[in-house]
């Protein structure tokens, strides 16, 4: 969820509450899991519990038309968010509230990137426009809430390698814009690193190193805590989660056992959420729902991935 802790108008951390031994103990604990379930994974020959779209019937045919219609989903669900928070004045989040004189700026630079994903025009230049706002939100706002929408520069990256697709004004009007074949093979892998490590920060940033605000939120909302444990544990409990399923995602590890339960966790989260953090978690809902059918460990989908991407595209 998008709530934060604040001092005035700056995000305070309680780093101080983190470095205490049950913390710290739940934290070296989620580590060594990983480590485990990595084992396991290997140990399985790196097959998730969860099926995937081959033993479902979908056929390679059918993958490259879905892979085709991936950048859109992904397009969209990135598009929404921008143009709702550039209209708010605000960067990625509904948290992040710009101020002073660049306000206006880049709200219209965040509306421009909008209309840019949502149509497929320019889409790579929208791309490095994403993480330009990116790094010059670190100077507007501070590092965290920039971690905080690190997944923005996973859709940067992803749009800068695969492009926008078949179905897209780039690949009618400006195909010279078209990134090269070599590139899409990555997109994938960039953006789910980011989806990871975007649940990894907000397992420290609303949990581990903000334990009073999450408190206060179940004290608040009694029926988020569904165990007879006291608040503070479920909250250690839950930032170990969090960073457990980061972590996995990051590795590429049981990814869509991981992924399913994720969007549980999200749309549980949701109950007591408003609007708003429904359009912020947009990009992430769009990212998740592709890691569900994408396979990272398979070579053959991965061809598959880049032809689908690459359908209509003319000749040079």
């Amino acid at each position: 969820m998008n709530f934060h802790y604040y001092l005035g108008d700056k995000l305070t951390l309680r780093w101080d509450l983190f470095f205490q031994p049950l913390p710290i103990a739940f934290f070296v604990a989620t580590i060594i899991l990983t480590l485990m379930i990595w084992l396991i994974w290997e140990k399985r020959h790196k097959r998730d519990y969860v099926i995937g779209p081959k033993e479902l019937g979908a056929t390679d045919s059918s993958l490259k038309l879905f892979y085709g219609w991936v950048p859109v989903i992904l397009g969209v669900h990135a598009a929404v968010p921008l143009l709702v928070n550039g209209v708010q004045g605000r960067l990625f989040s509904s948290n992040n509230q710009l101020e002073g004189v660049l306000t206006n700026s880049i709200g219209l630079v965040e509306i421009m990137i909008a209309l840019s994903l949502f149509y497929g025009g320019l889409t790579r230049p929208a791309a490095v426009l994403i993480g330009f706002l990116w790094f010059l939100g670190i100077g507007q706002l501070g590092l965290m809430p920039m971690l905080e929408s690190i997944q923005y520069l996973g859709f940067a990256g992803f749009f800068y390698l695969a492009g926008r697709g078949p179905y897209a004004i780039d690949r009618i009007l400006f195909p010279k814009l078209e990134p090269v074949a070599s590139y899409a093979a990555y997109a994938l892998l960039l953006l789910r690193i980011c989806v990871g490590l975007n649940l990894i920060v907000f397992a420290f940033t609303q949990k581990f190193a903000n334990i009073p605000l999450a408190t206060a939120l179940i004290e608040k909302h009694a029926l988020l805590n569904f165990t007879t444990i006291p608040n503070e544990l479920f909250v250690l409990f839950a930032g170990a989660l969090e960073v457990l399923a980061g972590l996995l995602i990051v590795l590429g590890v049981f990814t869509r056992t991981v992924v399913l339960i994720v969007l549980v966790c999200i749309n549980a989260s949701l109950t007591v959420s408003d609007f708003y953090g429904l359009i912020d978690y947009l990009p992430i809902y769009g990212a998740l729902a592709i890691l569900l059918v994408w396979e990272p460990n398979n070579a053959h989908q991965k061809l598959i991935w880049v032809e689908g991407l690459r359908k209509n595209m003319p000749e040079r």
